[in-house]
């Protein structure tokens, strides 16, 4: 080829560069997404996950336990603090859930942080400032833990009936309840807690935290099918004194706090989900291009070769789904946000999960029975086949999720041809296609 003919013409290329094994803007396509800034945090995480987590992900996962030291290194590279000599936003969010779920590892993912990050938002949001100082520090070094609290027994997706009380007597809170399947619960410092303080339904919930060292808390760590290391755990409080400086917010508002958490978490069981679909292809990609069978590469099977492209199909238009959220949530108000993206990324989170699972059968199927087997070639194919569950459930269930999606979407269609109507009672020239 003509090198010249290049000339002007994205050649950027990072990562092996197996087709779909990365995003498209990691194999010279253009993108309107990222800059400098996400390119030097992707090469950094993508070296933490190289030299610190890759080779020692199973033994975790068969230990269901990530070393401490693991949590203090991730703070120090500013996973947690961000530490980077500019602000934020939230494609770098996008950018490393992304490179840390090249790992293939729900229990590392949740357990590396999968409790702090929904249960430290309703402390940065809601808290007084004397818990923040006490709290937040300690979360984003690593050194520290907190946990999100809302699911029991007989209450999931139905939040509005949770049955954990909370009863103010005198300066202090009576906590008397049970939380089940609470990520990181085993091992956290702080505990975020949706209890009942008032009436029936959602008008009588709050958010209260809670601090491992009161007394007649007892937590039991749960066996499941996966995401071993990432501390799933039953929560007993009995008689737990909580002071009243403890609230999160107004009294019986917290069924408001915990919707507006929802969009934020969902984002982020999204972008983890997706790469592991990712991860399958992956696998598959590489696999396929190694064994043999009657006498060829299994990739040189027409049949493979529609397993691998049903499974690029279904991760590309999923992630280009989920730039489009992530776009979003970066220029919308909070506000805007909670108002239009409740639907969207309910319905994103079915999506993924949806694509998670043909994904994980798919490798599977073109790995055969080293898909079966726990370590060895076949060991993230493996994993994640058992860990669908734990990404379709928690956040929301595919059920919940889709009719969540379109009763939310009908609903703000209803108010914008509302607003439309009452701008034309009013002669108002706003334009009609905002909200």
């Amino acid at each position: 080829m003509d090198m010249s003919l290049l000339k002007g013409m994205n050649t950027e290329v990072y990562g092996d560069g197996n087709p779909f094994s990365d995003p498209a803007w990691y194999q010279a396509y253009n993108t309107p997404y990222y800059n400098d800034t996400h390119k030097k945090l992707r090469k950094q995480l993508r070296t933490f996950v190289q030299d610190e987590l890759m080779d020692n992900i199973h033994d975790w996962d068969e230990n269901h336990l990530i070393p401490k030291e693991v949590y203090k290194k991730a703070g120090d590279i500013g996973v947690g603090k961000c530490p980077w000599g500019f602000e934020p936003d939230y494609f770098h969010e996008l950018v490393m859930y992304d490179e840390l779920s090249r790992t293939g590892s729900g229990g590392f993912l949740w357990g590396i942080a999968g409790g702090t990050t929904i249960g430290l938002p309703p402390v940065y949001n809601h808290g007084s400032e004397e818990l923040k100082q006490r709290v937040i520090p300690g979360c984003l070094d690593g050194s520290k833990v907190a946990c999100l609290c809302i699911t029991e027994p007989t209450a999931g997706s139905d939040v509005a009936n949770i049955r954990c009380s909370a009863k103010l007597e005198g300066d202090h809170y009576i906590v008397n309840g049970e939380k089940k399947w609470i990520t990181n619960g085993i091992f956290a410092d702080f505990f975020t807690v949706a209890c009942r303080t008032g009436g029936p339904g959602m008008g009588g919930i709050s958010l209260l935290l809670v601090e491992k060292t009161m007394p007649g808390i007892k937590t039991r760590k749960m066996k499941c099918s996966g995401v071993w290391s990432s501390g799933t755990t039953y929560i007993t409080f009995e008689d737990v004194k909580v002071p009243k400086g403890n609230l999160l917010g107004k009294e019986n508002k917290g069924f408001r706090y915990i919707m507006e958490n929802f969009n934020h978490e969902r984002f982020g069981i999204c972008a983890m989900t997706n790469r592991f679909s990712r991860v399958c292809l992956e696998e598959s990609i590489k696999y396929a291009n190694k064994r043999k069978t009657f006498g060829k590469k299994l990739v040189q099977h027409p049949v493979i070769r529609w397993k691998i492209a049903e499974m690029a199909r279904l991760t590309e238009s999923t992630h280009n789904w989920l730039e489009w959220t992530t776009y979003q949530l970066n220029t919308m108000t909070k506000f805007e946000a909670t108002l239009k993206l409740g639907g969207h990324t309910a319905l994103l989170k079915a999506q993924c999960t949806k694509v998670f699972e043909y994904c994980a059968r798919e490798a599977a199927q073109v790995f055969g029975g080293l898909a079966y087997s726990r370590g060895g070639q076949g060991e993230k194919v493996e994993r994640l086949n058992r860990e669908v569950r734990a990404m379709a459930v928690p956040g929301g269930s595919e059920e919940i999720m889709l009719d969540l999606g379109i009763k939310q979407s009908s609903k703000l269609a209803e108010m914008a041809r509302m607003l439309a109507a009452s701008q034309e009672t009013t002669g108002d020239q706003q334009p009609k296609s905002k909200l």
